[in-house]
């Protein structure tokens, strides 16, 4: 069994006043969950690489943007490493200008290393976001002026041989447990945020954000997850990411 802490009972909103306090809680209350085989370990970026992840926050977030990106939750080459939603090394450090120290998490795999900024891997979806932001915006603060990315869940969760398993294939009791979580920490985030709409990164962002969100008075898109895992995210995920956005009425800057 993958062991987090004690969940216990607890206040489930008390809602922080600014994004890092609204980090830290949610990472705080996820570290009192468990969870069962098939899971392993379980590596938690909000904490070992807090400096890092709070340096993104406390550079780019800004309430009253368009939209909010919503995905699901860290790679093991993105924000696993760096605490960064979609944080490939490269684009966060070169071209967001985040570094900070990365710790390790309490339990690592061997096979799952965490290395920081000093990982040689690439992350394809991070690589993909971020390589299309900077192709359309002349700064990232341009980019953030306009959107805000964030991760539904903050939790890497994988099993005894190393892979990954995402949070949509967790047994039922555990993924309640976490979407529950998860679910009030969004609706903290938007209340904070102020976003026009929200964009959901595949298809499973957007139905966390249809149930999370189901009293807000938000649109609710989707655009193609660029995962290499998705063929069709293989077949030109910028340019198709792209049409959904201007469908969705979003104006995009002249390259």
């Amino acid at each position: 069994m993958a062991f987090l802490g004690d969940f216990g009972a607890f206040a489930l909103h008390n809602a922080p006043m600014d994004p890092i306090a609204l980090q830290e809680a949610l990472s705080k209350r996820l570290n009192r969950l468990k969870f069962a085989d098939p899971v392993d370990r379980i590596y938690n970026p909000l904490e070992y690489a807090r400096a890092s992840s709070e340096m993104y926050l406390d550079r780019y977030f800004r309430p009253g943007v368009e939209a909010l990106w919503l995905g699901m939750n860290p790679g093991p080459w993105g924000m696993a490493q760096t605490g960064i939603p979609f944080g490939e090394i490269a684009a966060a450090r070169d071209w967001l200008g985040l570094q900070g120290p990365v710790g390790k998490p309490k339990n690592e795999h061997p096979k799952r290393p965490i290395q920081g900024y000093d990982c040689p891997r690439s992350e394809v979806s991070g690589r993909r976001v971020w390589n299309w932001a900077q192709s359309r915006y002349s700064k990232p603060g341009a980019f953030f002026d306009q959107f805000f990315v964030w991760n539904y869940c903050p939790l890497v969760f994988m099993e005894a041989s190393g892979k990954n398993r995402t949070p949509d294939k967790l047994p039922a009791e555990e993924r309640n447990r976490l979407f529950k979580l998860c679910d009030q920490s969004l609706r903290d985030l938007v209340d904070l945020l102020q976003p026009e709409r929200i964009i959901g990164v595949g298809r499973f962002a957007t139905d966390r954000a249809k149930v999370a969100l189901k009293d807000a008075e938000l649109p609710i898109h989707t655009v193609l997850h660029p995962s290499p895992a998705n063929p069709m995210a293989n077949r030109g995920w910028a340019e198709q990411a792209e049409k959904q956005l201007k469908a969705m009425g979003i104006r995009l800057p002249a390259r």
